[in-house]
């Protein structure tokens, strides 16, 4: 028997009074009179005591669908049904007349966890529904087009899947659909078109597809029309759009739109907001735009759009915001902008622009933010940029302006930015500078500014970045230098700067990254640099200090990386650096330190690379060495005069990846290191011979690594040393000669066997390639509009029109009837076995599959394909450009520098999106130069994605009985592991890399012995064979100035850690991005010359220097690998400030 009161009968759910169905309940009443009755007749009771609470009430209750599984949310407290009518309870709005009925239900912020309520139809008023940020999912019913009163729907900020329902178009009276942050997809109805009365239509952040219906044309009412953030909204702009006159706001940001602006969208007299950035507009900016005289935002950035800016911008009087960054604009900047009065931010960089800055900018009196960087811009910088008082920000970088720096503009008194790197300024910087109070972030690099740094400059008391690296100052550093308190990042390298650096140093106590380094400095690093104390990288290689090391540098516990090579510096190493728990990089090469090296460095457990080459240090090397189980990129002890044997504990050292122990006194065997990678050693062929049985000993004999040549006492075995001489030695080499002529033999038979199965087997097919005409041309797939039909497609096929052929199918160059030219592969067919079908059908999903599903300005366009079972066509951009490979290894080819290096900016922009933005993850697995399509105004198009796989796709970890790529860009570890990771990628990228370097094709006629392009671009370097490492490059790009040669000396550089054998020691593509985005900034920062990976040790029969430092200035002070950590976290400068822009998408 159950025993209730009244009160408890009133906070009972229905749902939990069902359970009491069987039982014998006593019911007590408010008079405290029991009365017994069964489970119905209690029901009965419940709700007549429980819903006093008129109908509309009802349907808002707990016990209904919305709010069942959260009736302990605070917001819900007042909602009792005991109230006559709900208008009291938090959230729900009714009318003031006496009717109470409910016309506003307002839940936000409130987690429900269930689905959109569909039972409101009974709230015959109800004008506002607003459940947003509330955790609801499911779909929206359909039954919420009978809500005919209607005017406000709001939903959101939830997890809402499915599509918008047609039925929406029943609500006569509706005013504003806010759907946003959602999960909705397909596509946007075009019957909303038939609510007249909308005025907000707000659908962004979902996962929308298809085009934008020409419906919402007869919305005239419209004010709102945002649906950015949908990644799959494609096709063109409908002009029908320019009939919503009322218009205010349009955001179509972050979607797949194409083609060209609407020119009519100039009649939109109302539009305040035109946000259409990341997303693949081409054409011209209409002119018409001028037109839009309440435009106040213009967000066009990230497209392809082409031509002038036009002049008729400037009649925007009430314009604020002009972002059209990334795009592929040319010719000069219209004067006529500077009338545009309330003009705030401007960002037109990154594209082609050229002329000079207006004077007329002078006039924008509001302006704060100027941003042209990135563009061929020349002339000088307008003095009148002066009386732009409100500017925050000027950033000029990567043109190519010239003359002197305006001493105007020490009267910007609020700029906080000015970055003017990578121009031709001359003359000296103005000490009016120092009057920018507010002045944070001052970067000169890379100019030709001249004279000395004004000690006006230290006197900014804000200033946190000051880089004025890679230009012709001269005279001493000030020393009032300690009063810039707030300075981090101090970067002066590759300067004339002369005399001791300043004792005031040690002041900047927030200083965290100091480069000093290739200047003319002397005397003494000073003690007081111990004052740093949250210095994290410290670079003066390639000075002239001398003195001994500071023990205060033991003292900073923060320091990652140093590097004090090519200096004069003598003594010992203090032993306290050993504190330095958190240090990755030691280089302290080309000095004339002296002594034993100090075990204690063992106790720098991040220690990855360490360089002690070039000095006159003595004794053993320190067992304990070999516990730096991080020591991965480097290990130099060269040039010195060590001795004793390798430590057995190098045995560890598994992950190094560069060992350097030569032109030492070492003495003893080589058993320490036959654990160690391949890498360690410029001659790979050394450690691979060196594992083999005794019966093939004579390799290891013979095959002798420079690495740890000039150590007369060491050797390969107990036995054999490396003084081999006489008859003996002309024995072995008679066996390497015989064992190398058997191994050419049996390699060559096999590939005869290998050719005749395959030409027995029907692959290589030499007739004519005929379309079957029976049954129809098949079924044409488009993914982008397109204005021709299979047939079209079919009749352009024939063999006039071959413009190549590759291992998945022939490339024909396809006119269309209406003109459009596009490229067609037809994939490979013929009398394949089951398996070779399994692979054509794989290669066509995988093409489709890929290119259909992803969007981007540096990876070939998929625009359909046809198939009719037996043939299967893809259809593309057509490349008027051809490949990178073509142009490359065509002698009547020739390209330039600069188009080399935006060549392989784009596609490493490609990559790192399959990479790393797309989800899953995908790799290419067949990057080459021939799969690098170029434009026409030749920029790059990753292209044949017929072998790409999803990372997290079901066959992704299956086991491969073939190798996927090309022959010469596959990397090493796929062909016997065959397991697929995106360094392979990675390595192939970097292959490309050398080609663009070099000008050799993978594997060259040109390179003796079928020698791999990888092979002898790295021994060429490393092994002092050439005379120069710039002898690499490619002739037809010898003779260029010599930052242009840097350049190709720093991607050279990627290019080897791209192609490092060990697949874990390869960057991913984020870092191959970061620093081939940064050569241009800072290729000169550490001359161009990474002494890891492009030493200059002595000529080969030189006798050890017994004064290292006599060749100290030489630029072997840095390795690449500080520069490839530095670009993957903060050593190099992030220059990624574009304006902030609110969401307006």
């Amino acid at each position: 028997m159950v025993s209730i009161s009244s009160d408890q009968a009133c906070t009972i759910p229905k749902l939990y009074a069902n359970f009491f169905l069987g039982s014998d309940i006593e019911f007590v009443r408010p008079d405290g009179r029991p009365e017994f009755f069964n489970a119905d007749r209690f029901l009965s009771y419940y709700h007549s005591m429980t819903f006093a609470v008129n109908q509309e009430g009802q349907a808002l209750l707990p016990g209904r669908k919305l709010l069942a599984m959260e009736l302990h949310e605070p917001f819900f407290e007042s909602w009792d049904p005991r109230h006559e009518n709900p208008c009291k309870w938090t959230g729900v709005i009714c009318s003031l007349d006496h009717e109470n009925l409910v016309t506003e239900i307002n839940i936000q912020s409130v987690q429900i966890a269930g689905n959109v309520p569909s039972q409101f139809a009974v709230l015959g008023s109800l004008r506002s529904l607003v459940i947003s940020a509330a955790n609801l999912t499911g779909s929206i019913p359909a039954e919420i087009g009978g809500y005919e009163s209607l005017e406000i729907l709001d939903l959101s900020g939830n997890r809402l899947r499915g599509n918008i329902p047609a039925e929406i178009s029943k609500l006569k009276n509706l005013k504003s659909l806010i759907l946003n942050s959602n999960q909705l997809q397909g596509s946007i109805p075009a019957e909303i078109g038939n609510c007249h009365n909308l005025v907000d239509l707000v659908v962004f952040d979902n996962q929308l597809s298809g085009k934008i219906p020409a419906e919402l044309g007869r919305l005239a009412n419209l004010e709102v029309f945002r649906a950015g953030g949908n990644e799959n909204i494609e096709g063109t702009l409908p002009d029908e759009l320019s009939n919503c006159t009322n218009l205010v706001t349009l955001g179509l940001a972050e979607t797949n739109i194409s083609g060209k602006i609407p020119l009519s969208f100039g009649s939109l007299k109302k539009l305040q907001t035109l946000a259409i950035y990341t997303a693949f507009l081409s054409g011209t900016i209409p002119a018409e735009l001028g037109n839009c005289s309440e435009l106040v935002n213009l967000y066009l950035y990230e497209n392809r759009l082409s031509g002038a800016i036009p002049r008729e911008l400037g009649k925007l009087q009430k314009l604020e915001k002009l972002y059209l960054w990334d795009n592929e604009l040319d010719g000069s900047i219209p004067a006529e902008l500077g009338s545009c009065s309330s003009l705030k931010f401007v960002d037109l960089s990154t594209n082609s622009l050229s002329g000079s800055i207006p004077d007329s900018f002078g006039s924008l009196k509001n302006l704060s933010e100027l941003e042209i960087t990135d563009n061929n811009v020349s002339g000088s910088i307008p003095a009148a940029l002066a009386n732009c008082t409100e500017l925050t920000q000027i950033q000029l970088y990567n043109n190519q302006i010239s003359g002197q720096m305006p001493a105007e503009l020490g009267a910007l008194k609020k700029l906080t930015v000015l970055f003017l790197w990578q121009n031709n300024l001359e003359g000296p910087i103005p000490s009016s500078l120092g009057s920018c109070d507010n002045l944070q972030s001052l970067d000169l690099s890379h100019n030709r500014l001249t004279g000395s740094i004004p000690p006006s400059l230290f006197e900014i008391k804000n200033l946190t970045k000051l880089l004025l690296l890679s230009n012709e100052l001269t005279g001493a550093l000030p020393p009032e230098i300690g009063n810039c308190v707030a300075l981090s990042r101090l970067r002066l390298g590759n300067n004339r700067l002369l005399n001791q650096i300043p004792r005031e140093i040690g002041k900047l106590e927030n200083l965290v990254f100091l480069d000093l380094a290739m200047n003319q400095f002397s005397g003494s690093i000073p003690a007081e640099i111990g004052g740093c104390s949250q210095l994290q990288m410290l670079d003066l290689h390639g000075n002239r200090l001398g003195g001994e090391l500071p023990r205060a540098l033991g003292f900073l516990h923060g320091l990652q990386v140093v590097d004090l090579s090519a200096n004069e510096l003598t003594g010992l190493i203090p032993a306290n650096l050993g504190n330095l728990v958190a240090l990755t990089k030691l280089t302290l090469n080309g000095n004339a330190l002296s002594g034993a090296i100090p075990w204690e460095i063992s106790r720098c457990t991040n220690l990855q690379l360490l360089d002690l080459s070039l000095n006159r240090f003595s004794g053993q090397i320190p067992p304990e060495m070999g516990k730096c189980k991080r020591l991965e990129i480097a290990l130099n002890l060269s040039w010195n005069n060590l001795s004793g044997s390798i430590p057995a504990q190098f045995s560890g050292l598994t992950k190094l990846a560069s060992l350097d122990l030569s032109h030492n006194l070492l003495s003893g065997n080589l058993s320490a290191l036959a654990q160690l990678s391949e890498s360690c050693f410029s001659q790979h062929f050394f450690q691979r011979f060196f594992r083999v049985s005794a019966r093939y000993q004579v390799f290891s004999d013979l095959c002798l690594p420079s690495d740890l040549s000039g150590n007369a006492a060491l050797c390969t075995s107990e036995e054999v040393c490396f003084m081999s001489s006489g008859a003996h030695f002309e024995q072995r080499v008679f066996e390497v000669k015989l064992v190398m002529i058997l191994l050419f033999s049996v390699t060559a038979v096999m590939m005869i066997l290998g050719i005749w199965l395959v030409t027995q087997s029907g692959e290589w097919v030499t007739g004519k390639w005929r379309i079957p005409r029976s049954g129809g041309h098949g079924r044409l797939t488009t993914f982008q509009k397109l204005n021709f039909s299979a047939d079209d497609v079919v009749n352009a096929l024939v063999d006039s029109n071959i413009i190549g052929k590759g291992c998945s199918g022939v490339v024909y160059k396809a006119e269309m009837g209406n003109g459009d030219v596009i490229a067609v592969k037809k994939l490979w067919t013929g009398k394949e076995s089951e398996c070779e079908k399994v692979r054509e059908r794989d290669s066509f999903s995988a093409e489709v599959n890929t290119l259909g599903a992803i969007r981007h300005r540096n990876i070939v366009r998929l625009l359909g394909c046809c198939t009719n079972g037996r043939s299967k066509l893809l259809m593309y951009d057509y490349m008027p450009n051809g490949s990178l490979g073509g142009l490359l290894h065509e002698k009547r080819s020739m390209l330039d520098w600069e188009i080399r290096y935006n060549i392989v900016l784009g596609v490493r922009r490609g990559l790192s999106y399959l990479h790393h933005d797309c989800r899953p993850p995908i790799l290419h697995r067949d990057v080459k130069a021939n799969n690098i399509l170029l434009g026409s105004q030749y920029e790059p198009y990753l292209a044949d994605f017929g072998l790409a796989k999803l990372v997290d796709s079901a066959d992704f970890n299956r086991s491969s009985t073939t190798v996927a790529g090309s022959y010469g860009y596959i990397a090493p570890e796929y062909g016997y592991t065959m397991k697929i990771t995106q360094k392979i990628d990675v390595y192939s990228f970097g292959v490309v890399l050398l080609e663009v370097v070099t000008g050799k094709q993978p594997i060259d006629p040109t390179i003796p012995e079928g020698v791999h392009l990888v092979e002898w671009a790295r021994d060429a370097v490393q092994s002092n064979k050439l005379a120069d490492s710039a002898e690499v490059i490619d002739p037809r790009l010898q003779g260029r100035p010599d930052t242009q040669i840097q350049e190709m000396l720093q991607v050279l550089g990627v290019a080897f850690l791209c192609v490092n054998s060990n697949p874990d020691e390869r960057p991913t593509m984020k870092d191959v991005a970061a620093l081939l985005k940064e050569i241009r900034h800072d290729c000169h920062d550490y001359n161009g010359k990474a002494d890891l990976l492009l030493k200059q040790t002595p000529a080969p029969g030189s006798t050890r220097s017994p004064n290292p430092t006599a060749d100290a200035r030489s630029p072997v002070g840095s390795s690449f690998g500080l520069e490839y950590s530095s670009a993957s976290t903060t050593a190099h400068e992030s220059y990624s400030l574009h304006s902030s822009v609110s969401n307006v998408i």
